[in-house]
């Protein structure tokens, strides 16, 4: 089969490798779709991934086309999502339930092989089965719109509380959509491109609810938007001490802090901060992955009823489509950053 092998940093091939041997738990999925995600570019380009020789890509779906000695058969032939972590099942984050916490987990596409292949070897319990009016494209978006969905539940939120979305990437876009879907009424967003607000007016909301950082104050912005009180709850979404800043200083008291963007580089903590903290006592959230259990109140059964209702459309957040063959132009387009983009897509020849 064709794969996309990293052998070290910046050292990525397509290459002709055997397809997977299936372990007895073990289904064989035929790749139909895959997304790239923002952090296969400093795997593959930076930092290198936890082992090499390795496929990347975690956001994929496809159909089964075999299964292992102790799977279900009845798997076969199903149009499948997956959910890329592999818990141990052992630690008591897993005991618990909440696998995304696991202390021993492994991961398809950055510590074994993924889903920039032809086929992959996916643990049985990893599957979710997809709706028939759900497209490949929307089911490798899957994995994005749960860890949207899963930062979203990590609180309670009111229809008339005012919530700020900063950082308006895959993640952040997604999750507008999902607090637009429950019924949130004042949503206020922050970006610093104009091809952002363009989606954010695609999604109706106005553009005076829309913020560029580039240009307009954002403490100013926000409590103007808020009659002077702030936000009831901040998603942060960029992960860079300025926008935590503005997270802190601009929540209002008793509010909601949600950190949801993977830190850019270290994170400082000034004391006028930290007094902001106390002084307002406010609530800081931590979210991570999302919550996947084969449960109906997981964080995935809750975006595939979403789109099983045709309630959500994640397929306008394509904006580029490969054929797999030709995802590597694609990465390209996300390191080098040559145009806009927000999430790219590969997509199966047959």
């Amino acid at each position: 089969m064709k794969a996309y092998v990293l052998h070290g940093i910046n050292d990525l091939q397509l290459e002709d490798v055997e397809v997977p041997k299936l372990e007895p738990s073990q289904v064989l999925v035929k790749v139909k779709a895959a997304g790239i995600c923002g952090s296969d570019i400093p795997r593959i380009y930076k930092t290198g991934a936890h082992k090499h020789p390795l496929i990347p890509g975690h956001e994929f779906c496809g159909q089964v086309v075999k299964t292992g000695s102790e799977a279900d058969k009845a798997w076969n032939k199903k149009r499948v999502g997956i959910f890329p972590l592999i818990p141990c099942g052992q630690c008591k984050p897993c005991s618990n339930g909440q696998f995304e916490m696991c202390r021993n987990y492994n991961y398809l596409g950055s510590r074994c092989n993924g889903g920039f292949a032809e086929y992959v070897a996916v643990p049985q319990k990893n599957l979710i089965e997809l709706p028939e009016n759900v497209t490949y494209e929307q089911g490798a978006m899957l994995e994005p719109m749960a860890v949207a969905v899963h930062a979203m539940r990590r609180v309670t939120l009111n229809e008339g509380d005012y919530v700020v979305v900063c950082g308006l990437g895959t993640i952040g876009l997604m999750l507008t959509m999902f607090l637009i879907e429950k019924g949130i009424k004042n949503i206020l967003v922050i970006g610093n491109k104009d091809f952002q607000k363009s989606q954010i007016e695609n999604m109706g909301i106005d553009s005076k609810s829309f913020c560029d950082s580039r240009s307009v104050d954002v403490g100013k912005w926000i409590l103007e938007a808020t009659d002077g009180n702030g936000a009831d709850a901040f998603f942060e979404c960029v992960g860079k001490n300025e926008t935590f800043s503005w997270a802190v200083g601009y929540t209002a008291p008793a509010g909601k802090v949600i950190l949801v963007g993977n830190p850019a580089s270290d994170m400082n903590l000034d004391k006028n901060t930290y007094w902001k903290v106390l002084r307002n006592q406010l609530k800081l959230y931590g979210t991570w992955n999302s919550s996947f259990t084969n449960e109906e109140d997981d964080d995935w059964h809750y975006v595939i009823e979403r789109l099983r209702g045709n309630k959500i459309h994640p397929e306008k957040f394509i904006s580029h489509s490969f054929a797999l063959e030709d995802l590597k132009t694609g990465m390209h387009i996300m390191r080098d950053k040559k145009e806009d983009y927000i999430k790219v897509m590969g997509i199966a020849c047959n």
